[in-house]
């Protein structure tokens, strides 16, 4: 029985460090949620240029990347704004699509360079996209082999461990492809915010600030998911 309990729930050196560093990359995530939720607070009271709202913003920089093709639709929630490639839609939130603050401004600008990238043939957003449909339908299934896989002390157990990761990995892999996709998108906006004066050099601080704060959102999950990957092949190598 003691055995059995092991392989279910190994022990050893490794295993304790990997728990170290999941209790290290929960602090440090929670951290910076919160940071980023208090600086879209502070520099949602930030007024923009000219009193544009973001929906403006969208547009224009839109026009400006000759993208004719892209509507910009408000959507309910809080930071819920997002571009989807499939129907070519940018997605504001309330606050976003008619807010005429300093963030407001950087996420409605984020996510139209997510649309540039689109109309340009950008390499890691297209790879991104070809992931969606398979990460989509891992999803709905990993945790469960996973778990499966640990309570099963046998050999269909450990089978069904092997089969966990690889679906797990696919996940791993779209948040590590979401970084450089995320980081270029913001990029991209900040270099368009600047250069057609939509930010004032008191004003484009914040947005830079605003969106490096975001960026490291993404950072800190491919972090926390290839730890867990890592996690999973301790175990399974240990069944083994």
């Amino acid at each position: 029985m003691t055995n059995e309990l092991l392989l279910i729930f190994p022990t050893g050196s490794g295993i304790g460090l990997m728990w170290l560093v999941f209790i290290a990359l929960t602090i440090v995530s929670f951290i910076v949620s919160k940071g980023v939720e208090r600086k879209f607070k502070s520099y949602s009271k930030i007024p923009m240029n000219y009193g544009m709202t973001g929906r403006e913003v969208a547009e224009k920089m839109l026009y400006d990347n000759d993208i004719h093709d892209v509507t910009v639709n408000e959507v309910n929630g809080t930071l819920t704004d997002h571009y989807n490639p499939t129907n070519k839609t940018l997605n504001l939130s309330h606050d976003v699509y008619h807010g005429t603050s300093v963030a407001a401004a950087a996420v409605a600008a984020h996510e139209c360079g997510h649309a540039v990238q689109h109309a340009t043939g950008y390499a890691w957003l297209q790879m991104r996209s070809t992931l969606v449909p398979t990460v989509s339908f891992s999803n709905k299934f990993v945790m469960w082999v996973l778990l499966a896989g640990m309570l099963l002390v046998n050999r269909l157990g450990t089978t069904l461990l092997l089969v966990g990761i690889g679906l797990y990995a696919l996940t791993t892999l779209f948040t590590v492809v979401t970084l450089p996709v995320e980081i270029n998108a913001s990029k991209r906006a900040l270099v368009w915010l600047n250069s057609h004066n939509i930010t004032s050099p008191d004003t484009h601080r914040y947005a830079e600030s605003a969106l490096r704060a975001a960026a490291y959102t993404y950072i800190m999950a491919a972090l926390t998911s290839l730890a867990t990957l890592f996690y999973y092949i301790m175990v399974y190598t240990n069944r083994r």
